[in-house]
């Protein structure tokens, strides 16, 4: 298979990865999770947000799970932030919906990781392609980007 420009940033850092194929149409985080036999709250989306004067940010958040706004915009210090519409991704971010990583963007964006990761030994996010993920040790993410961590989901979509 073809590599994405996440797998080829790992491969420059000699950081360790497990590339996994899947058919991505139509489904969502629940599904692929459930389609590839992994456990939900180790599989995170990666949802692309603005804030204000055009900041971008990144946010993971396991597809078990929601997005909460105001966690999100806190944790950065913005009163607010918006999700990108799917038709801004591909000209801000250089993915589609489906497809978004936290690496490689073609923007800077500052990323955020739902606090749970850390209590994980390794987690899965989109390879930058729809119907590819990337499986990578939660030790390893400081090497490969600059990210926090944070409380950011919806206290009612905790499991």
């Amino acid at each position: 298979m073809e590599k994405t420009n996440p797998m080829r940033h790992l491969d420059r850092l000699k950081i360790p990865y497990e590339a996994i194929y899947y058919d991505g149409q139509g489904l969502n985080g629940m599904e692929i999770a459930e389609a590839n036999g992994q456990d939900p709250n180790r599989v995170f989306k990666s949802l692309m947000t603005m804030g204000k004067e055009k900041c971008y940010y990144c946010f993971l958040v396991p597809v078990s799970g929601e997005l909460d706004l105001k966690k999100a915009a806190a944790s950065v210090g913005e009163k607010s932030v918006s999700m990108l519409k799917s038709d801004q991704l591909l000209p801000l971010m250089g993915y589609v919906h489906g497809g978004c990583s936290p690496l490689c963007t073609k923007r800077p964006v500052t990323v955020v990781i739902d606090e749970s990761a850390k209590d994980e030994d390794y987690m899965y996010f989109s390879a930058g392609k729809v119907g590819c993920q990337l499986k990578v040790k939660v030790e390893d993410l400081p090497k490969m980007m600059e990210f926090r961590f944070a409380d950011i989901r919806r206290p009612e979509s905790v499991q």
